[in-house]
């Protein structure tokens, strides 16, 4: 009766070891798996930081720019237009055009 018991707790330890063996064999190739999931996925993380910044810089200066064209246009045009204060923005604005030209 003991080389039954021994044979029967034998086949039992081979078969919990190799539940052992395949389910360590299961947990490495899904370690592998996940890995190459983050690693495919921080590769891409780069390149969509990049636009994503370079959008928001886009869009800050475009409201900037225009808020301040807007603000100063709609400053100058509610001022009267026949006055010494409108005739210097004219002549300063027409003398800094000039002067760009000759550059």
């Amino acid at each position: 009766m003991s080389a039954t018991v021994a044979t029967a707790e034998t086949t039992a330890d081979e078969s919990v070891m190799q539940s052992v063996a395949d389910a360590m064999r299961d947990a490495a190739t899904t370690a592998s798996d996940h890995a190459e999931r983050v690693k495919a996925s921080f590769s891409g993380a780069g390149p969509r930081a990049l636009r994503s910044l370079s959008r928001a810089t886009y869009t800050g200066a475009y409201v900037i720019s225009y808020g301040l064209t807007y603000g100063a246009v709609f400053a100058v045009s509610s001022l009267p237009q026949n006055n010494p204060l409108m005739h210097g923005f004219r002549d300063g604005g027409a003398a800094a055009v000039d002067a760009l030209k000759k550059r």
